[in-house]
Formats: C-alpha cells, sequence, structure tokens
C-alpha cells in the first residue's frame, strides 16, 4: 500500500470492499464495507495484517453513527446528511469481466431498476462528475453512487454481473 496517511482499497466480492490506512503514527487499520452496510474496524499490532488488536463490528447504524462522530454533518450546513434521509452513499467498483464494461451507463437501467443514482466516476487519477447516460463504462471505474441501502446492494449485483 503507499505511504501514511494514503488509503488503498482491495475490492472483496461477495463481501464488499476492504479500505486499509497507515496513520502518521505508523498504526496500520483496515475498514470492511460489508455489502449489507456494516462495516468491521480492524487495527492491527505492526505490519502483520494477521496480528489484530482491535476487532470492532458495526452494523450500519452503528457505522453511520460512527462517521458522523468523526465528520459531524453539522460543521457544514451544505452536507447532505444522507444517513438522516435514509440513503447511503456508496463507492462501487466495477470489474474488468462486468457485462457492463465497455457498455453506455444508460443501458444500466440503473436509476430505473434500482433507484440508484450514479453521481461521479473516477477513472485512474480523474474524477467524472454527474456521468450522462451516454458516459462509457470501463473496467476498474469506481462508481459514486446515492441511493437506499437496498438499492445500493441490487446495483452492486447489476455492476458486479458477468
Amino acid at each position: 500500500m503507499g505511504g501514511v496517511g494514503r488509503m488503498g482499497h482491495t475490492p472483496l466480492p461477495g463481501i464488499g470492499v476492504r479500505y486499509d490506512l497507515v496513520t502518521r503514527e505508523r498504526r496500520r487499520l483496515s475498514v470492511i464495507a460489508h455489502l449489507d452496510g456494516s462495516r468491521t474496524l480492524n487495527v492491527y499490532r505492526g505490519d502483520d495484517p494477521d496480528d489484530t488488536a482491535v476487532c470492532l463490528k458495526l452494523n450500519a447504524e452503528e457505522a453511520d453513527t460512527v462517521v458522523d462522530a468523526l465528520l459531524p454533518s453539522h460543521h457544514s450546513p451544505n452536507l447532505l446528511a444522507t444517513a438522516e434521509l435514509g440513503l447511503v452513499a456508496e463507492r462501487i467498483e466495477l470489474p474488468s469481466t462486468s457485462y457492463w464494461n465497455g457498455r453506455l451507463l444508460g443501458d444500466t437501467r440503473m436509476r430505473t431498476e434500482t433507484g440508484v443514482s450514479v453521481v461521479a466516476v473516477l477513472r485512474r487519477a480523474e474524477a467524472i462528475p454527474s456521468p450522462g447516460p451516454d458516459f462509457r463504462l470501463a473496467g476498474g471505474d469506481t462508481l459514486i453512487v446515492i441511493g437506499t441501502r437496498e438499492g445500493v446492494g441490487v446495483a452492486a449485483g447489476v455492476l458486479g454481473r458477468e
């Protein structure tokens, strides 16, 4: 993974995504974002990913509460407090093996079929905000989506289809 303060992520097919971070105090931690919205927070003793000092399992509501404590929504009235509205914002990685690799975003019928909106696509070092229906998807893209937790889960399944 890179240097201090850099976040790396690893797709865990059928489970979710693991995010890894090394703090400036050289503490290594990971967060597993499960498809059901729950989170597992692991803090490691050293560099060995099998030497877990703390493993904390949080349901979706508990995870939202921790996020709010780390980044209070009341600090900026312009931030959307999605949890209070029953919405979640998630990253979904498009695998290179996906049926949708090379196809148009509009053809996925994402909003119609799942109620989920794609608000941005991250591709390499570039962010594409508000991609339209004629946007061509590519394997390795990370889609930033907003919707209900159930809708986001369905969207991840649609995008992962081979």
